[in-house]
């Protein structure tokens, strides 16, 4: 789900892609609904692209937000995103304790917090996608 939903630099909120034509997307806005075009001159990033730095390696963002939304029950953020930055580092540990504190700046968690509330806001909560199993021929018991 959340590779359909974009973010375009210079345009403040979050877009979900409705068509492709030959030199642009034609996003709409989660925020108002309007639609507008998103050239190839404007950057523009999928959230299912962005990943979050840890001790380790990298953690989808899906995973993250399906964390805040955990521990937020299906709610919104408890915290403001224009907190002071120890209360969103505090959160952010909170969320994510391997999260890289050298890397991961408060203003990547501002972002973080602010994404999360407008797709809350639009109804979209499926971060993750559910991985299906298959089942095999060998798995099926005949009778």
């Amino acid at each position: 789900m959340l590779k359909e939903i974009l973010s375009v630099t210079g345009k403040p909120g979050l877009f979900k892609l409705v068509s492709q034509g030959k030199n642009m997307l034609i996003v709409e806005s989660l925020i108002d609904g309007k639609r507008i075009p998103a050239y190839t001159k404007d950057k523009v990033v999928s959230l299912g692209d962005i990943a979050i730095f840890t001790e380790n390696a990298e953690v989808p963002l899906g995973q993250v937000l399906e964390s805040v939304k955990t521990k937020e029950n299906g709610g919104l953020c408890s915290i403001d995103p224009k907190a002071d930055n120890d209360k969103l580092r505090k959160y952010m540990l909170e969320v994510l304790p391997e999260y890289d504190r050298d890397r991961v700046y408060p203003s990547d968690i501002r972002k973080m917090i602010a994404w999360y509330n407008l797709l809350v806001n639009a109804k979209i909560t499926d971060f993750v996608e559910e991985v299906k199993e298959e089942t095999t021929p060998e798995a099926v018991v005949a009778e």
